[in-house]
């Protein structure tokens, strides 16, 4: 299901995040208590939702690859573009969790590109050649992650694992933001009213946590 590379970014991915969250401990015992947990569960929230947008891709006759957030432009002209891709997704959560003296956990790192199965193409033209996938279709398959982490959210805070169910929710809200090439732009761009939705839902999910504790 998943290729070397894509394992590889979700490994890389996993200890970034699962660091950045660490580093929100009030002291060093603390931090050495639950960083190796937080890695852990954080690969398990990948997981969760990157498992779950691959099971909606095949149900669309598409596939999809899991890739690490990238920036390819440095302008807004069509030659303005880096010679090789900035990886962001190591260095945004990073850098904000500095930049905000260790407020923000942002947990978005991975991204996903998705096409046409041959046979969703031959099943649609009978004819043995990729076809363009939908708008509509990747805001479903990216929506069905982040839902994905709101069920396991809620699991996690009904069997006692409060930090399993924030992890869960920090993931689905941060993924949810309509920026550069992340989930939520293929949700807003591809169903807009579904994006109004999960934004609304992830957003009230993540406040409620922290109230609640």
């Amino acid at each position: 299901m998943f290729t070397k590379k894509e394992i590889f970014n979700v490994i890389s991915a996993s200890l970034v995040l699962g660091v950045v969250y660490s580093l929100g401990s009030k002291n060093i015992a603390e931090w050495q208590k639950i960083i190796l947990p937080a890695i852990g569960l954080v690969a398990i929230v990948i997981l969760i939702n990157s498992i779950f947008k691959k099971i909606s891709a095949y149900f669309f006759d598409t596939q999809i690859e899991i890739k690490l957030w990238e920036w390819k432009r440095y302008g807004y002209k069509p030659h303005q573009r880096m010679s090789k891709n900035f990886p962001f997704g190591f260095f945004v959560p990073l850098i904000l969790k500095f930049l905000s003296v260790g407020l923000i956990n942002w947990m978005a790192s991975l991204t996903f590109e998705v096409k046409g199965t041959i046979y969703r193409a031959a099943k649609k033209w009978q004819l043995y050649q990729y076809s363009e996938v939908t708008e509509e279709e990747m805001a479903l398959i990216a929506f069905s992650g982040i839902f994905m982490n709101l069920v396991f959210a809620i699991i996690g805070y009904l069997i006692n694992a409060p930090m399993f169910a924030k992890l869960n929710l920090l993931y689905a809200f941060y993924n949810t933001i309509p920026l550069s090439n992340l989930d939520g732009s293929k949700i807003f761009f591809g169903k807009r009213g579904l994006w109004v939705f999960t934004a609304i839902v992830t957003s009230i999910s993540v406040i409620a946590s922290i109230i609640i504790k």
